[in-house]
């Protein structure tokens, strides 16, 4: 059966790329055909394990993204994602809260607790929707879209695990959690810093016999540093971000690949994340609230992340149709649902209503906001036109001596990321490269570069001819 399920939802992403649903959606709508009401009639009613396998799915995810977001995109950026992860959440939070309470007929603290699980915005609909789309942003829009995404969920996770205390819990005050969520935040940051360089540091110096293990490692590094920064009581959706964007910084062995596996797994951890959390779910609980949940769902979308966005952005030099995108890829996703199960471990009176609601409002939001996505950028004027490239060669060039390229490996000389050296001839001998391999003078290179890329190369090669390869 699982074989079935995983099959079906590469199936799905098919279908995604061809007719624009988001794929997250299909996902959902798997596990709930594979549920007890579905055909599948897989009983599952475990609040505890989706709630763990959310949880892990979501720090590789993260990590993933966190390897796939270039520093030098988003440094500019930081002040503006910090803003939106942090002010944006709580305005977002409140409005949604208190529109819920009155929808509802709750009170206003659950309203608000409500709010919270479904402040934030979800790095894996993020990312899987503009991975997805087909078109690039504008002013950089893209990366502090990936920015805030990977960075607000623990805000989110802190209004929410604070307010089921407030509600639970008699006496609690807001200062002693104004000072965890500090501290969280802290260790989160500095442990995630440790991390990447920890990582970067283990992978230069490992000289392991397959390339094979690298891969392992990494999702070590990953998931140590997640439960690491948890155990000690810092935000480990952070911290697993955060390293993630230290290592993109650095050279490190088997980069390319590497980034290219960690895609992989989050294209896994996705699926078996949302497969799950349909799987919790009952369709005929979701259309007892099917109206109100529309109706917070299009309140999310067209006024609560709108004003939030507005707010949190007050001060930044952007247009209106800049933070208009921004306020519509507001997508939420599985961060909200997992978020959900907490109130049902919880056993508070409503948490079977807060969860059916959310999982409701995230199927809206997705195929709400993601389908339009594109449209919406072509609308504002905000997509970059597609830039032409020259096509690349095979070409030899020699590493002379005094070059750059003498003496180093390749990981250290900071080659353009498309540009591939396939071969090293050294003494009539064929290298085949790695990102460890050092170049001696005298070493001849066979590269797979463009004209821009190839002038580079040849710079670092201290080479002033280059032999095209037929």
């Amino acid at each position: 059966m699982l074989s079935l399920l995983l099959l079906a939802a590469v199936a799905a992403s098919k279908v995604s790329s061809r007719f624009g649903i988001p794929a997250l959606v299909l996902f959902a709508g798997l596990g709930m055909l594979a549920g007890e009401e579905g055909p599948g009639r897989i009983a599952f009613n475990d609040a505890g394990l989706a709630q763990n396998v959310g949880v892990v799915s979501l720090s590789l995810i993260l990590f993933a993204g966190g390897l796939g977001t270039s520093w030098q995109h988003v440094r500019g950026l930081l002040w503006r994602a910090v803003s939106l992860a942090t002010v944006g959440v709580i305005v977002a939070a409140f409005l949604a809260g208190w529109f819920a309470s009155l929808i509802l007929g709750i009170s206003l603290g659950e309203g608000l607790l409500l709010g919270s699980i479904l402040a934030s915005t979800d790095a894996a609909a993020v990312f899987t929707v503009l991975a997805t789309s087909g078109i690039a942003l504008r002013a950089r829009l893209g990366p502090l879209l990936e920015l805030e995404s990977g960075s607000n969920d623990p805000m989110a996770v802190f209004l929410t695990v604070a307010l089921i205390r407030f509600l639970t819990v008699p006496g609690v005050g807001w200062g002693e959690s104004l000072g965890g969520f500090a501290m969280e935040m802290v260790l989160g940051l500095l442990l995630g810093l440790a991390g990447g360089r920890l990582g970067v540091w283990a992978l230069n110096r490992l000289r392991l016999s397959s390339e094979g293990l690298y891969p392992v490692v990494t999702v070590a590094i990953a998931l140590g540093v997640f439960g690491g920064t948890m155990l000690v009581q810092g935000s480990g959706f952070l911290a697993v971000y955060v390293a993630g964007v230290v290592m993109n910084r650095a050279s490190f062995a088997h980069k390319a690949s590497l980034v290219r596996f960690h895609d992989g797994v989050a294209w896994l951890a996705q699926i078996s994340m949302f497969l799950t959390l349909g799987l919790l779910c009952f369709p005929s609980r979701l259309w007892a609230v099917a109206g109100p949940s529309v109706a917070i769902s299009l309140f999310l979308i067209l006024a609560a992340r709108p004003v939030a966005v507005f707010v949190s952005l007050a001060l930044a030099k952007m247009t209106w149709q800049q933070k208009t995108l921004v306020g519509w890829v507001g997508l939420r996703g599985a961060v909200p649902i997992v978020l959900a199960t907490f109130p049902l471990l919880a056993k508070m009176p409503n948490a079977e209503l807060y969860f059916n609601v959310v999982f409701f409002v995230v199927l809206t939001s997705v195929l709400v906001q993601g389908t339009t996505l594109g449209w919406l950028a072509k609308r504002l004027a905000l997509v970059a036109p597609v830039t032409t490239q020259t096509k690349p060669v095979m070409t030899e060039i020699t590493v002379n001596s005094g070059a750059v390229m003498a003496g180093r490996r390749i990981m250290d000389l900071g080659l353009p990321k498309s540009a591939l050296v396939v071969l090293v001839i050294r003494d009539e001998e064929y290298v085949v490269p790695r990102g460890d391999t050092q170049l001696r003078a005298g070493d001849t290179l066979q590269v797979l570069a463009d004209g821009e890329d190839l002038r580079i190369l040849r710079v670092k090669a201290g080479d002033s001819d280059a032999t095209v390869v037929a």
